[in-house]
């Protein structure tokens, strides 16, 4: 059954470990809050549209590099550098 109701900020963690399982995946190594600001620097500064592509190609960035914290931590940063940076006008 699908809904257009959002979750509630308390059932993030809960959507996130099934993920996580789903994909054979270990939830305890997915950085929530890093990769909910990266997403929120790009929507902001880039495109609402753009954040959760953005934060797909940090993940396979970082994934190409290793997989580690490290890499995931080296991408968002990337990424939100770019953001941050992204100009506000079309060019």
């Amino acid at each position: 059954m699908s809904t257009n109701t959002p979750l509630p900020p308390e059932a993030l963690d809960e959507w996130l470990a099934a993920l996580a399982a789903r994909l054979g995946l270990d939830a305890d190594l997915v950085p929530t809050g890093l990769l909910l600001d990266v997403a929120r620097d790009v929507a902001h500064n880039v495109a609402r549209p753009a954040a959760p592509l953005s934060l797909f190609l940090v993940g396979l960035a970082a994934a190409q590099n290793g997989g580690s914290a490290e890499d995931i931590t080296a991408a968002s940063a990337a990424a939100t550098e770019l953001a941050l940076g992204w100009p506000s006008e079309p060019q």
